[in-house]
């Protein structure tokens, strides 16, 4: 990737932080205003509507809640003429008065270009920021339909984004075998038919409550199970004309059919998922995994102070970082002894540091002198060493696993540290070979 061109996982993630920062701005009545401008909007029709609002406003009849919404909006107006066009995507911003404690507000001000084109020009005000077109650009659109049943059970789920989701599971009453000889063999093999027959009708029943509602948005019907139940399921059409058209081919055996059946599905489908997200998820924390269980020589960090270590070797290859962080890296001072440090903390806990006696003299005399983001500051640092970041949703297991054991970052390397955090040829003689050591 060029310098020019920008990390398209540093602009998920910062986007991602730039919703989780307005979703937080909460106001103590309908003080914070959202405005949605697609693109090929006329700014100078916008204008104008703003103008109506402003005039609206001096109705309301709360003294406090009418100041701080015609600030809005005059503050909106300001902002909004500093576009001759929307951009191409179209713009939103949001503007008003967050509640702060103490019957005390703060003026806050967002400006978002979103990844993907607004379809809808809209107003609202309210005690929160409206953010749900937004937030349906902040996950991964693909939806996928899953099924896998025998004779016996089915389950049926979505693959949504990087999650798999089992919604129904049913099982059937349909007798293996029977012991029956003669006529009566026939006989209930008729009867094992039928209920067959009424079982795969309602398996196609629960798949239209479940999937036609959403028929437009599925990418696909991954369709499993074992032995050939399924290929007879799908060839006699039990399923609506239009989800028998979403059904992804081949169909896939899977030795189960509860909820670990989805996974195994998905698992299954990876020639036909690639490309998606949850796949390689899967693929580049198994790789970790691996590596990590080579010990010292494995090509593997985990952990803040690990994955630091690496980071100051320039170590690191590809740095993997759960998108659930939400950290900074704060430089406070202190004023009695001048004394500067660095921590790593979320919002919650700067505010205690700033409480807390500084570590060198024991004076409460601290202050934040510089901040930024932990993981804008990661991607930085491993885009200078030529290594490339990842990021690792919270929703898949892979993710979930990365975020509770591994403090949410790991990394593979180009080269082993191992404990020491020094490379492996640096802890042997100057030939590369390993340092003679005394027999005892």
């Amino acid at each position: 990737m060029s310098a020019a061109e920008p990390d398209p996982q540093l602009q998920r993630y910062s986007f991602q932080r730039k919703l989780d920062e307005i979703s937080a701005a909460k106001g103590r009545a309908t003080e914070l205003i959202s405005l949605y401008v697609p693109p090929g909007k006329q700014i100078a029709d916008v204008i104008a509507y703003l103008r109506n609002e402003y005039a609206q406003s001096s109705n309301i009849k709360s003294r406090t809640t009418r100041k701080n919404v015609m600030w809005a909006i005059e503050s909106l107006m300001g902002r909004v003429r500093a576009y001759k066009a929307p951009p191409a995507n179209g713009v939103a911003f949001f503007v008003g008065s967050k509640a702060v404690g103490a019957d005390r507000s703060e003026p806050v001000t967002f400006i978002v270009e979103p990844p993907e084109p607004l379809n809808t020009y809209l107003y609202r005000c309210d005690s929160t920021f409206f953010l749900d077109p937004l937030l349906s650009m902040a996950h991964e659109p693909d939806l996928w339909g899953l099924i896998v049943m025998d004779r016996a059970e089915v389950t049926l789920g979505f693959l949504r984004g990087k999650r798999v989701e089992a919604l129904r599971n049913r099982n059937s009453l349909v007798p293996s075998k029977h012991g029956r000889g003669g006529q009566s063999a026939h006989r209930f093999e008729r009867m094992i038919e039928h209920a067959a027959h009424e079982f795969f009708v309602k398996i196609g029943e629960m798949a239209g409550e479940l999937f036609l509602p959403k028929v437009d948005a599925l990418k696909g019907i991954l369709l499993g199970g074992p032995g050939a139940t399924k290929e007879y399921f799908y060839k006699e059409g039990f399923l609506d004309f239009r989800l028998q058209q979403k059904v992804v081919q081949p169909l896939f055996d899977t030795g189960y059919t509860d909820d670990y059946g989805l996974r195994e599905l998905v698992e299954k489908a990876s020639s036909v998922l690639h490309g998606l997200e949850i796949t390689e998820e899967k693929r580049i924390i198994q790789r970790l995994l691996a590596e990590i269980r080579k010990g010292d020589t494995g090509l593997a960090a985990y952990g803040p102070e690990n994955v630091e270590r690496a980071l100051e070797a320039r170590a690191v290859d590809t740095l993997l970082v759960s998108e659930g962080i939400r950290r900074r890296r704060v430089t406070f001072t202190c004023s009695a002894c001048s004394t500067s440090f660095e921590r790593v903390l979320n919002d919650a806990e700067v505010d205690a540091f700033l409480d807390a006696p500084c570590p060198n003299c024991g004076q409460a005399q601290v202050h934040e002198t510089a901040s930024e983001d932990y993981v804008e500051g990661l991607f930085s640092r491993v885009a200078a060493a030529g290594g490339t970041v990842r990021l690792i949703s919270t929703e898949s297991e892979e993710g979930e696993m990365l975020s509770k054991a591994f403090g949410g970052i790991a990394a593979l390397l180009r080269y082993p540290l191992g404990r020491t955090g020094e490379p492996a040829l640096a802890r042997r003689g100057s030939t590369g070979a390993p340092s003679p050591t005394r027999a005892d």
